[in-house]
C-alpha cells in the first residue's frame, strides 16, 4: 500500500542579511486567506463552569491529603 506524504513544510526565502522587518514584509505579503482559515475554525469547546468545577475537586482533594 502506498504511504501518503505529508505536504512539505513551506519555506520563505529571504535575502541575506534581511532585517526584521523586511522579513515580516515579505511574510506578509505570501500569507493568504487559506493560511488563516486554519485558525478561525471553530471547535468544540469544554464549558467554564465544568473547568472551574473539576478544578474545585482537584483542589479539594490535594486539601484532604494535606490534612491527613
Amino acid at each position: 500500500m502506498a504511504r501518503k506524504r505529508k505536504p512539505p513544510v513551506p519555506t520563505l526565502e529571504v535575502p541575506p542579511n534581511a532585517t526584521l522587518r523586511q522579513i515580516y514584509t515579505i511574510y506578509r505579503k505570501t500569507f493568504s486567506a487559506a493560511d488563516l482559515q486554519k485558525y478561525t475554525k471553530i471547535e468544540p469547546t469544554v464549558p467554564m463552569a465544568k473547568v472551574l468545577a473539576d478544578m474545585e475537586k482537584v483542589l479539594e482533594q490535594e486539601n484532604r491529603k494535606r490534612k491527613k
